[in-house]
């Protein structure tokens, strides 16, 4: 395609992508304004687009649009929250920021308690059941076939789950007087082999974050070479 067939509006973005992609890539000469120039725009538009995001779908729909509504219950269950959010900003003020004490201690005890919640149902339940069926026999599922190969992955991811969860166990107890409290012998066993299946876990999700950012920057070298044939094309 040539320069003329895209309209004013996809010239302009192409050349605004085109001028901050070069930015970007002048941080391997060294570190210089271009790069961080790009890098603020960036941060400010997420911001920015993080602070519409809230604004629409949840200060207008959950606090202004109920303060609204009318109904006595509705208003004050907006203002209960409303009340620990402006008690919340007080942290922002030394002297006020012992008011902004009860609402954080809040909010963190509802996060530890969401992640506690979704590690236990979102990981580590599936992860025992996933473990269990893979091992199932035909008693447990009527017709269902299983060779040695089968018997062999069964046994790595229990294996793997089992010394997974006994890296976590940090139970010690003092073995002799003035020595460091310290885990069992058999668990410390059990640990190491954790130990080599999470290094595995993360080398692995290392290397897919790697094939993202190689597959980002593959298809941004592609649209900067596309740039370039559509404004020398003829």
């Amino acid at each position: 395609m040539t320069w003329s067939s895209f309209s004013s509006a996809d010239q302009v973005g192409m050349v605004i992508g085109f001028l901050l992609t070069l930015s970007v890539f002048s941080y391997l000469l060294r570190d210089n304004v271009l790069f961080r120039l790009v890098i603020h725009i960036f941060i400010g538009v997420a911001t920015a687009y993080v602070a519409v995001v809230i604004l629409y779908n949840v200060v207008w729909p959950q606090l202004l649009l109920p303060l609204g509504s009318g109904d006595p219950g509705t208003i004050l269950l907006v203002i209960i929250p409303l009340l620990l959010s402006i008690l919340l900003l007080a942290r922002a003020f030394p002297r006020l920021s012992s008011a902004g004490s009860p609402p954080l201690a809040f909010l963190v005890g509802v996060g530890a308690a969401v992640a506690i919640g979704g590690a236990i149902t979102g990981t580590i339940v599936p992860q025992v059941l996933a473990a269990i069926n893979a091992g199932a026999t035909q008693t447990t599922f009527p017709g269902a076939t299983r060779n040695w190969m089968d018997a062999v992955n069964w046994g790595v991811i229990l294996l793997g789950t089992l010394a997974t969860l006994a890296y976590f166990h940090f139970g010690a107890r003092l073995r002799n007087p003035g020595q460091t409290p310290s885990r069992a012998a058999w668990i410390e066993e059990i640990a190491g082999v954790g130990k080599l299946f999470i290094a595995i876990t993360l080398g692995a999700i290392f290397a897919g974050v790697y094939a993202a950012a190689m597959a980002a920057l593959v298809e941004r070298m592609d649209a900067m070479v596309q740039f370039l044939q559509a404004l020398l094309a003829k």
